[in-house]
């Protein structure tokens, strides 16, 4: 008899993550049968572990234009060397939604059914839910049923031949991409407020906690740093030029937008938030590390790569540049409107503060001071988003 586990991922310790990889403990696995919705390259990245040994023998099906599923998580199924085969409705407001994760041995299978995409959500940060379930392949009515879905799944390819396609090679994903079918993860349209909001006050619903860790994907599409010798003439170049420069334009809105840098959690120094009423609030947040790739240096890639187009004009300090961009505030999904802040950067490479690799970098919060400074917006993460149309207007969303 089937032996089956509920996974209630998020409000119990479970997480899918770990069902899925369960199931790859079935003896003598004959094949895999992956079917998402969506995928993206954290997603995969969970998995890989368990996938990359059967890869000749995994069939994956992905939805495609469902403005989620990215160029970045297929190649990277694709690069693991498995069968990968898109789904393509033809249509936005039809979706090919099924979640199934199936592995097969000679007389065992194992299935996870659910809600869980091949998302980094879906795996581990998203509330979830599936069923897991041990089928004995001995059992006539269990190998039936395990019989029932590969067939149904066998036969996508030939009864819709049209809608799924198989993908062999990295140049057919940039297709897709380039026709909108499938989304680049380093681009992404602005954040869609909820609503919009005028005074902090609105909303102090802390974020939930719940039973399984959150993880963070890192954000490797970001560009190195140039060479040293190459910057440091750029920063001269634009600072010499600087005191000319036309102020910038009336505001406008950009359609898509490029996440350039994503926090780890935030603290109480970073948001502002006094531990008491004698704390002085620091009133600025360092643009550090974050969850870049390892080979960016963030000591240069802020003033050199994000913010390249602002005018730079000297600071106070011999040390240190300043320059002011628009920023667009949304906080949990809620828009505060659009503010002038100030941008520091230290140009020493012989600091203390160089030398240990810490940022150099640091975003003061001027007038949206009031809107961040509060305890409900602890442990969320500050993503920073770069409009394409007009690099020197950017999103800062609190999630």
């Amino acid at each position: 008899m089937a032996k089956k586990e509920f996974i209630l991922q998020g409000f119990t310790s479970k997480t899918h993550q770990a069902a899925i990889a369960r199931i790859f403990d079935v003896p003598n696995i004959a094949r895999v049968i992956v079917s998402v919705a969506f995928v993206n390259k954290s997603g995969v990245a969970l998995l890989e572990d368990y996938l990359k040994p059967y890869s000749k023998k995994v069939k994956a099906f992905i939805g495609i234009r469902n403005d989620i599923t990215s160029t970045q998580g297929a190649r990277h199924l694709l690069d693991l060397g498995v069968s990968l085969f898109v789904v393509d409705t033809g249509s936005r407001s039809v979706l090919f939604h099924p979640k199934l994760y199936l592995v097969k041995g000679k007389d065992q299978a194992r299935v996870v059914i659910g809600s869980a995409n091949l998302t980094i959500g879906g795996l581990n940060n998203n509330i979830e839910a599936g069923v897991s379930i041990l089928l004995d392949l001995n059992d006539a009515d269990e190998r039936a049923l395990v019989e029932e879905i590969e067939a149904d799944f066998d036969a996508l390819t030939g009864e819709y031949p049209f809608h799924v396609l198989e993908i062999t090679k990295p140049s057919e994903l940039n297709a897709l991409q380039a026709s909108g079918r499938l989304i680049d993860e380093m681009t992404t349209s602005p954040p869609r407020p909820v609503s919009s909001g005028t005074t902090p006050a609105q909303d102090t619903l802390s974020r939930i906690k719940l039973k399984v860790a959150p993880r963070r994907a890192q954000l490797s599409g970001a560009k190195k740093a140039p060479p040293k010798a190459k910057a440091v003439a750029a920063a001269k170049k634009k600072i010499a030029g600087a005191a000319g420069a036309p102020a910038l334009p009336p505001a406008a809105t950009g359609v898509e937008y490029e996440l350039v840098w994503e926090s780890k959690a935030l603290t109480r120094r970073d948001l502002g938030v006094p531990e008491g009423s004698n704390t002085n609030r620091t009133g600025s947040v360092n643009l550090d590390k974050g969850l870049l790739a390892d080979d960016v240096d963030h000591r240069h890639y802020f003033r050199e790569e994000v913010f390249a187009d602002l005018a730079w004009v000297p600071g106070k300090r011999p040390d240190v540049e300043e320059a002011y961009g628009k920023f667009q505030l949304v906080l949990k999904g809620i828009s505060y409107g659009e503010f002038d802040l100030r941008i520091a950067h230290s140009t020493s490479t012989e600091s203390k503060s160089y030398l240990q690799r810490n940022a150099m970098t640091r975003l003061s919060w001027g007038p949206m001071r009031e809107f961040v400074a509060r305890p409900d917006l602890i442990g969320r993460t500050l993503a920073l988003y770069r409009d394409k149309a007009d690099p020197r207007r950017f999103v800062l969303e609190i999630d």
